[in-house]
């Protein structure tokens, strides 16, 4: 099991973006274990299946679609009500990361950036609002660190999640009155695919963990809990909050750590 605690989600119906791959599969995987049906949405249906494996038949269903296409976060609310009846949980943890420079970062990769991080974000937000509305159901979206303070090397990146947080806030008060809670998750360094590749270099990886005070990279477990605890009624009164999973490295001024 993934998390520790039990969390009464058995009927409840949890919608999760990006659930092939890292932090989304790691999220998908945990409402399964916890009773829930979980519907499993990105854009390799190889992937979800692995995520969805040994799942109940009846309790998920893997729609293999890119959320940045035109009227497909409608397509996904509605094959969820279609399924299931009911919406009570939105995870978007569907995400991508590039590096940029502003010398030579150019509007193409701009552009993707966006469309991943936060229009496909909004556009799901929208599409599903209604129908948690009917459920006082919550939204959480995967967001960064990076969306909070500067990072070296990836100031795009870090504007299109700085973005999703001020939505969150604003939606969290736009619908708070409906019952509706939206909250967003803020990792660091978490193993994943996008990941790897700098994590495989060990001269980066040892100046990483330099940064974080529990001495190691975060996995898509260690958000997954935080996720559960957030989008369950044990939060009921938590709201337009943008928490920090990181480990500690959000703790620190920026001092070395001592010798």
């Amino acid at each position: 099991m993934i998390a520790w605690a039990d969390y009464p989600y058995a009927g409840r119906v949890v919608l999760v973006t990006g659930a092939g791959t890292g932090i989304g599969r790691g999220v998908a995987r945990a409402f399964l274990e916890q009773g829930a049906s979980v519907v499993l949405v990105g854009r390799t249906e190889a992937s979800l299946r692995e995520a969805a494996a040994g799942a109940d038949a009846d309790r998920h269903l893997v729609l293999p679609i890119d959320l940045t296409d035109d009227g497909a976060a409608l397509t996904v609310v509605r094959d969820t009500l279609d399924r299931f009846g009911r919406l009570d949980v939105v995870v978007a943890s569907a995400g991508t990361s590039m590096p940029s420079r502003i010398d030579t970062f150019d509007d193409a990769s701009w552009e993707r950036l966006r469309a991943v991080n936060l229009d496909s974000v909004l556009a799901l937000l929208r599409a599903s609002a209604c129908p948690l509305r009917k459920t006082k159901g919550n939204i959480v979206a995967i967001s960064s660190v990076a969306g909070m303070r500067g990072d070296w090397g990836s100031f795009a990146y870090g504007a299109t999640k700085a973005a999703v947080n001020v939505m969150v806030q604003g939606l969290a008060l736009d619908l708070g009155a409906d019952g509706v809670r939206v909250n967003a998750i803020a990792p660091a360094f978490t193993v994943s695919r996008l990941a790897q590749d700098r994590l495989d270099d060990d001269r980066f990886t040892e100046r990483l963990l330099d940064r974080v005070a529990l001495g190691r990279v975060a996995t898509p477990e260690d958000i997954a809990r935080v996720v559960l605890f957030v989008a369950s009624p044990d939060a009921g009164y938590i709201t337009g909050a943008i928490i920090p999973v990181d480990g500690g490295t959000s703790a620190s001024s920026g001092t070395p750590r001592p010798l």
